[in-house]
């Protein structure tokens, strides 16, 4: 299915688009120019962007979805007429995605053009427009850049009335329960490991600014990208992917502690922990191997950081692996994706095995939590991260109010103590709790 906001293409119509990129004198301040109640945007750091408006918007579902959006954006990139020379990672033609978990998932996965991209890379800023043929691009008609930012909205986090979440889709002691009854299969031999998770739930109000969230989680979880996709809002820690001009990136992360900000001595001793557990290692062996194996295939000089380290982030410790390598075959970012996901850090081990435990033991749809969120280009090169740490908006109600769901899990391995990863899950919902707090 196609549409825009012009038009609705007849199935299999493949859109035109034009693509009309030029530098900005000034560094903008991204969330200031951001849709207050349905934000487009990407940030990490001093890189980032941010979406205006919504000209293209592709659905996918099913066990192909990965592919089949590949192929659908290798086709719109082919008829697409792209002007850009500022020739930097993000810009000419770019669409934002999120994708769902599960093959089965009720969840749509997208991808999104915007009218209009406001984009960041350290000390250079550029503005893309993006138009269907036969209309006028006020770009390539000369206008200057400047003149087609939106106006700046400061956010303004005194008025964001925040959101209590509660335990949704399951009790905690059905949690409990799933995680004694999948550690007790993994010792019976069923399989190495199994990615359990739990939701929490809320509701934000009407007129709610979606700015103020994104805002903390940028200014707090500074090594992770912050995303705003299609409702789905969050800060991921773990880089899926990054594919740019035949260079390809991954993070793997898996084992956690929970930080202990007020007490140092308390905090590096989790740390440590962390660093000499066995148990935690072993897990994370599973998820870099999963990474390697799946990788192998696309990518020539595969490497990876000689030993696990541990990466610091406001609420956890985690241990963390980064892989490198060269791409060996003419693959677009997302089919990288679809080859990866899902990644044992998200899943299990064996894979298929642990996705069949999980539609088992949870008792509900992850919708797009651990899937993948992240942008594409029109050459197929694009980052995408693993959604975590992230919670998904619903439609309003009546009301103007909007469900927030958020999902968080933890790696089940022989001798996972039930306690213990609920804890896991507590420190990993603390981004979403906090952002969306009072």
């Amino acid at each position: 299915m196609v549409k825009t906001d012009a038009t609705v293409s007849p199935a299999g119509d493949v859109p035109t688009l034009r693509a009309v990129t030029r530098p900005l004198g000034k560094l903008p301040n991204l969330l200031a120019f951001a849709d207050e109640h349905a934000p487009l945007f990407w940030n990490r750091g001093d890189r980032g962007c941010v979406g205006i408006g919504e000209l293209l918007r592709l659905s996918f579902t099913g066990p192909d979805r990965f592919r089949a959006a590949s192929a659908r954006w290798r086709e719109i990139a082919a008829l697409a007429a792209v002007d850009d020379p500022v020739a930097m990672p993000g810009s000419g033609l770019v669409a934002f995605g999120t994708f769902a978990f599960a093959d089965e998932s009720a969840a749509v996965s997208v991808l999104i053009v915007p009218r209009l991209l406001i984009h960041r890379h350290r000390g250079t800023a550029w503005v893309t427009e993006v138009t269907l043929a036969g209309e006028t691009s006020e770009l390539e008609r000369g206008a200057d850049p400047a003149e087609l930012l939106p106006t700046e909205r400061a956010v303004d986090a005194a008025s964001w009335a925040g959101v209590e979440l509660r335990p949704a889709g399951s009790t905690v002691d059905a949690y409990l329960a799933g995680v004694a009854d999948a550690t007790a299969r993994v010792v019976a031999g069923e399989l190495e490991k199994v990615v359990l998770s739990r939701q929490i739930a809320g509701s934000v109000s009407r007129g709610s600014d979606l700015r103020v969230p994104l805002a903390r989680l940028s200014e707090r979880y500074l090594d992770c990208w912050t995303f705003a996709v299609d409702g789905l809002i969050g800060a991921s820690p773990e880089t899926l992917v990054r594919s740019t001009s035949g260079a390809v990136s991954a993070r793997v992360l898996a084992g956690t502690r929970g930080r202990h900000q007020e007490d140092a001595a308390r905090d590096r001793a989790a740390r440590d922990e962390l660093l000499r557990s066995a148990k935690e290692q072993h897990e994370h062996d599973f998820a870099v191997q999963s990474v390697v194996t799946a990788l192998a295939p696309h990518v020539t000089e595969l490497r990876t950081s000689d030993a696990p380290f541990a990466l610091q982030l406001p609420n956890v410790w985690h241990l963390a692996t980064d892989l490198g390598a060269a791409l060996g075959a003419e693959s677009t970012a997302l089919e990288l994706v679809d080859a990866l996901h899902p990644t044992a850090a998200v899943a299990g081990t064996p894979t298929a095995d642990a996705v069949a435990m999980i539609a088992e033991l949870e008792p509900f749809d992850r919708g797009r939590y651990s899937g993948a969120v992240g942008w594409i280009d029109a050459a197929g090169d694009g980052e995408w991260v693993i959604a975590l740490r992230c919670a998904q908006l619903g439609e309003a109600g009546p009301d103007g109010a909007r469900a927030l769901v958020a999902t968080a899990g933890g790696g089940i391995v022989e001798g996972s103590d039930p306690q213990h990863e609920l804890g896991e899950t507590v420190s990993k919902f603390r981004p979403i709790t906090e952002a969306f707090g009072g």
